[in-house]
Order: C-alpha cells, then sequence, then structure tokens
C-alpha cells in the first residue's frame, strides 16, 4: 500500500481529496495506518510487513509500554469532605491549570501551585502527595468531561444516527483546538498515568458508547465488522485531531476539516451497511 501522506506536519482541509466516498474510505484508511506506522516506527518495513504488526499493536503494546521504573504515587492522600476542602481542592487544581497553561507541565511543583493558589505548601500535600497526582486529578477530570460528551451526543436518540455522528466530530474536533495547550501540556507527563485504571476506564466507556451506536447503525453487520469500524473511527479521531490542534486554527477551518472527516465516516458506514 502506498502512504500518500508522509509529512510531519498537521493535515490541512485543502490536503483532502474532493473524489467518490470509496475513494475517500481508502485516504483516511491510508492516513490512519500511515500515522500508526510513523508513531512505531514502521515506515522503513515492506507494506506487508508493516500491516501485519499494526494488525498486532493492540495486543502486544501493553507490554511495550511498560517499563522497570518505579512510578510516583498518582492518586490523591484523602478527598474533600466539607465544602471548605472542596474549594481548598478547587482553589489547588485551578492555580495548578493557570501554572500548567503558562509555564508547563515541569512547572507544576506542589510549592508552585501552593504559592499561586495563595494557600501554604503543606495545605497541598494535604489531598496531592506529588505534581503527579495533581496532573493525574486534572487529566482525570478532562477524560470524564470527554467521555460524557462522546457518549451523551451518541446516546441522543432524537437525532438521526449520522447527524450523531456529525455532531460528534465537530465537538471532539473544537474540544481537542479549544483545549490544545492543556493537551499539550498534560502528555507531557503522560507516562505517569498512561497504564492507570482511570484510564482504562474512561476507554472502555467511550469504546462501549461507539459499540452500542455502531449495533444501531450497522444491525445487520458481524461483531467483528463493526468492532473494526469503531476502533477505526476513535483511532482516527484521535490520531489525527491531535496533531491538527497543534496551531490555531479558525472556526472555518474546524468545520471544514470536521465536515470532511464525518463524510469519510458516514460513506464508510453507509458502505458498510450496502447502502
Amino acid at each position: 500500500m502506498d502512504f500518500p501522506y508522509k509529512t510531519s506536519r498537521p493535515i490541512a482541509p485543502s490536503d483532502l481529496p474532493t473524489t467518490t466516498p470509496t475513494r475517500n474510505i481508502q485516504v483516511f484508511v491510508q492516513i490512519a495506518t500511515a500515522r500508526t506506522a510513523r508513531r512505531y516506527g514502521l515506515i522503513d518495513h515492506p507494506a506487508q510487513t508493516r500491516k501485519r504488526i499494526i494488525n498486532h499493536i493492540p495486543a502486544f503494546m501493553p507490554h511495550v509500554a511498560m517499563t522497570n521504573r518505579r512510578h510516583p504515587q498518582i492518586s490523591s492522600r484523602k478527598q474533600p469532605q466539607q465544602a471548605r476542602s472542596t474549594e481548598l481542592v478547587a482553589a489547588i487544581l485551578q492555580a495548578a491549570v493557570k501554572v500548567l497553561a503558562q509555564e508547563g507541565a515541569a512547572r507544576v511543583a506542589t510549592a508552585r501551585v501552593a504559592e499561586k493558589a495563595g494557600v501554604s505548601v503543606g495545605s497541598v500535600y494535604q489531598y496531592f502527595p506529588n505534581k503527579a497526582a495533581i496532573l493525574f486529578r486534572l487529566q482525570t477530570d478532562e477524560w470524564k468531561q470527554t467521555t460524557e460528551l462522546l457518549r451523551s451526543i451518541l446516546k441522543d436518540v432524537g437525532k438521526p444516527p449520522f447527524d450523531r455522528l456529525r455532531i460528534l466530530v465537530h465537538a471532539f474536533l473544537r474540544s481537542e483546538c479549544e483545549e490544545a495547550d492543556m493537551r499539550v501540556a498534560l502528555n507531557d507527563a503522560a507516562p505517569l498515568y498512561r497504564d492507570a485504571p482511570d484510564a482504562q476506564e474512561a476507554r472502555v466507556s467511550v469504546d462501549r458508547a461507539v459499540a452500542a451506536f455502531l449495533e444501531e447503525v450497522l444491525p445487520a453487520a458481524s461483531t467483528a465488522t463493526r468492532r473494526l469500524a469503531g476502533d477505526l473511527i476513535t483511532t482516527t479521531l484521535s490520531t489525527v485531531g491531535h496533531p491538527f490542534s497543534e496551531r490555531s486554527r479558525t472556526r472555518s477551518e474546524i468545520k471544514t476539516y470536521a465536515n470532511a472527516m464525518a463524510d469519510m465516516f458516514c460513506a464508510y458506514l453507509k458502505c458498510l451497511r450496502g447502502d
């Protein structure tokens, strides 16, 4: 298979072909596969070897991701029980967001956060044992917000399925762009918590919502076909959405890009459905 998008820059709307839906499907599969190949250093392998390895990445990646180094504690020491404690934790997290956005993950030390929040370091340590725990809390809050957003869109049976899919793509890309600085900063600390139960729970929750949506859209398709479709859609969203949001985007650019992605997803599902 040829890989037409061997560039490190984000794909712009002008890069997307304006050919038939079938050709669009082929191209967006190539995009997702090419980015996966680059991510794991497989570009120089023969095409068939790349394909075989990529197909098995989900199986072996948990072992590849594991390291022998000891990770710091990322769970909070305790949960606030009173309104005053809740306000304190909220102030700490708000201060951490400001430090993270303005100075990056490397500067999110407990002392720096305490200074920004106007509280003592001891107050921070009551709830967060270290900076990893603060970053993890910010990330889990973001996961929960994004997961709930996607689930609520897909479960809105008052709208036709393909309208929901379009709304989801637009909402996801807008979210990626609006919170790009925060996401980039949090990604710097991702190795600390990427295998945490909260991360797995967020992925499972989204996967279940997508699976239920595809059962509605593709009732006659096999489980394997629906699983492939769900994986392709979620992988493409996350793989393409991140680099797209790395630079400032106008509303028009986001709309154009989201429409193109939604067109490809809808065309792909309609082909599977036999429309």
